[in-house]
């Protein structure tokens, strides 16, 4: 998965450093991040090079890494590119996953510069990662929203269903952003009757990651058919399709990037079909 990038590379601990020769730089622009080099794997610029008003972001392999404050115009020899494809398509997961998780920490920034109790300008904090309100107090720390995604299984098939907006072929597993009040197993079970019109039982824990495409943290599940019955009943207005694949049907995962991909694996490897 795309944070599979060793055990102590990335740190999110709070500093207040300030920036250093040779530093690297996450300039973002909306969801575009700068970057100069190669085409296929380019790299970040470092402080140094550019010298925008910037905090620390977050280490990666023990030296702080720092995030613009201002939104600087391309300089010579840089260009902007789209963050979330760049975080796809790197051959480097280590810039990858600190390319990404920058991103959802910049939005998160850009989204909390007014209180949402006064309305009075934010400060960052100078103890933790938070928007402070100087004026009321209010505090407001990162936006992380949990959802589950689930392999419902029965009788050998896995369900796959493709999203309204997806293009033809390209299916994917149930899932769903938790709601207030509700358990991740519930959350399962809700989303299951939402969108296919189907019970499920024996929810099962499969493991988990940080999503920052989506501010997500994402908590993935197995779980059966509850009952013989496999009539779906399908939430038009999210999904277009859905169906129960054997094994043999199912379509191999593009990239190993995220949960999805480990949990139709799992799927298969326990069907016998080699991972590749």
């Amino acid at each position: 998965m795309i944070q599979d990038i060793g055990e102590g590379v990335f740190s999110n601990a709070f500093s207040t450093e300030p920036p250093y020769e040779g530093a690297p730089l996450y300039c973002y622009r909306g969801n575009d991040i700068l970057v100069k080099g190669d085409e296929y794997a380019p790299e970040l610029p470092t402080y140094g090079e550019l010298t925008p008003a910037c905090h620390h972001l977050f280490f990666m392999e023990g030296k702080g890494c720092y995030i613009n404050e201002e939104i600087l115009k391309t300089p010579e020899g840089f260009r902007y590119v789209n963050a979330p494809a760049l975080a796809r398509s790197h051959p480097d997961r280590k810039i990858a996953f600190s390319v990404i998780t920058g991103l959802q920490l910049s939005r998160w920034e850009q989204s909390r510069k007014f209180c949402g109790r006064c309305g009075a300008p934010t400060e960052r904090s100078q103890v933790e990662r938070a928007m402070i309100c100087p004026k009321c107090g209010q505090l407001e720390y990162p936006k992380i929203c949990p959802a589950t995604i689930t392999a419902i299984t029965h009788n050998g098939k896995l369900l796959l269903a493709r999203g309204k907006n997806s293009p033809p072929g390209r299916y994917g597993l149930i899932a769903g952003f938790c709601e207030i009040g509700e358990t991740f197993e519930e959350t399962v079970k809700r989303e299951a009757m939402e969108e296919v019109g189907i019970k499920v039982k024996n929810v099962t824990y499969f493991k988990n990651q940080p999503w920052g495409f989506s501010d997500s943290q994402m908590i993935g599940f197995f779980a059966e058919l509850d009952g013989d019955d496999e009539t779906l009943c399908l939430q038009e207005s999210e999904l277009a399709e859905a169906h129960w694949f054997t094994p043999d049907e199912v379509p191999h995962p593009a990239n190993d990037i995220s949960i999805f991909s480990e949990i139709v694996w799992k799927f298969l490897t326990d069907h016998g079909i080699e991972r590749v």
